[in-house]
């Protein structure tokens, strides 16, 4: 007779050997999974040069990678370099990047960005925080990514909305606000993951980790992750009483034929 193997630890198990770790300690462990998950992963981003990296994540924002890769190839032929883009007409540009969304902002963004580069950076896109948030358009998100992928150097953790959503999920912060997600975060996590960090979480939350249909069942972090917003409790909604059948009772009739009764002619 075949011995039947050890079934797995139940959830509940999990969770509480899990409880035992600190949240370094899990942040870490779901750093390793993400890891194992995504072991290629890297920005999604179609670019040749740093310059093309800039424009396309400030392309990004409030945008998909996939819609800005199909906007970029004709962009960059049109517009190579920072020169080409600062030169730029802004009609045409903003026509080349119309479909990304508040293209208009967006054009004078990468105009001016470029402008500034190569009025203040002799052509090249500066290499520090510091100077890269001078840039019109540049926030820290757009500078971690430029300086993560453009020049290998991690100066802090880029924060988009999976990596904002599932790192408040996970429970590594309780803030929702990139600023302190990302303070966060660059204390739980060694210096050179920062962007790998970012990058993994954001692949598994385009896979699994969804913002109103979470694919838990099917998540390898989930002993890890303290599940918040995703197992709240609805609250009764305020328009459910309003669409409830009226009672029939004889309590609540008679107050009502009174009041009929009174108005009446």
């Amino acid at each position: 007779m075949a011995i039947a193997e050890k079934p797995p630890a139940s959830q509940e198990t999990a969770k509480r050997i899990t409880k035992k770790l600190t949240k370094k300690q899990r942040a870490l462990e779901i750093f390793d999974r993400l890891t194992g998950l995504y072991p290629d992963a890297f920005c999604s981003l179609d670019y040749e040069t740093v310059v093309q990296l800039l424009v396309a994540t400030i392309l990004s924002a409030q945008c998909t990678d996939e819609r800005v890769n199909k906007v970029t190839p004709g962009l960059f032929t049109r517009f190579p370099d920072a020169k080409s883009l600062a030169e730029a007409d802004r009609d045409e540009l903003e026509i080349l990047v119309r479909s990304t969304g508040f293209y208009r902002n967006k054009a004078k963004n990468i105009q001016g960005a470029c402008q500034m580069i190569m009025e203040k950076f002799d052509g090249e896109v500066p290499r520090t925080m510091e100077e890269l948030l001078l840039l019109p358009g540049v926030a820290r998100k757009t500078a971690n990514v430029v300086l993560a992928n453009g020049f290998g150097t991690n100066m802090g953790v880029t924060v988009d909305t999976h990596v904002k959503r599932l790192t408040y999920r996970f429970g590594l912060t309780k803030h929702t606000d990139p600023i302190h997600v990302e303070r966060d975060l660059m204390k739980l996590l060694p210096q050179p993951e920062w962007e790998n960090w970012s990058i993994r979480t954001i692949y598994h939350g385009r896979n699994i980790c969804d913002a109103r249909k979470p694919l838990c069942g099917d998540c390898t972090l989930v002993d890890l992750c303290d599940r918040k917003d995703v197992d709240k409790p609805k609250s009764p909604s305020k328009n459910k009483s309003k669409n409830q059948p009226k009672s029939k009772s004889k309590s609540a009739t008679k107050p009502a034929t009174k009041a009929r009764k009174k108005d009446s002619p």
